[in-house]
This record gives C-alpha cells, structure tokens and sequence, in this order.
C-alpha cells in the first residue's frame, strides 16, 4: 500500500516473491491499481504473510547531484 498526505491510500500492490529469493522492484513501475504519481512524496507500507527482509533503496536523480538513501527492515514478531 502507498500513502499519501493529501489523500486516500492506494493499494494493495501484489507482488510474489519466491522463497530464498530477491525480487528487485522499482516503485515507477508498479501500476496495478494505477500508477504512483511522480513528483509527489509518500510512503510504502509492505506486508507479508511470512517472516521477510526488506531493502529499501532510493535514487532521488530530480537534480544533477543524484542522492541514494538506502534502509533495511526486518520482519516484527507480533
């Protein structure tokens, strides 16, 4: 799901990763159920049903010096 600050979630974005596997996505070209707008700040919220690793890598390349921000999120226990 993304969220916005000015209006409604979208989402679900359903993607199958395989177990022990990677899946590299780029948020441009998620599209089912529509396209995540350019040039408008939101936020990702990823669910699973198993226990994951999630590495989130940003390029912002909307200026000459192009800036990449990088985070890694593990799976709760609740």
């Amino acid at each position: 799901m993304v969220e916005f600050s000015d209006r409604e979630p979208v989402g679900p974005y359903r993607v199958t990763v395989p177990a022990r596997r990677t899946k590299h996505l780029r948020f441009n070209d998620l599209s089912d159920p529509e396209l995540i707008p350019r040039d408008t700040d939101y936020a990702s919220v990823i669910e699973s049903n198993v226990p994951i690793v999630v590495q989130h890598t940003r390029l912002d390349s909307r200026q000459a010096e192009n800036a990449l921000l990088s985070t890694i999120a593990f799976a709760s226990n609740d």
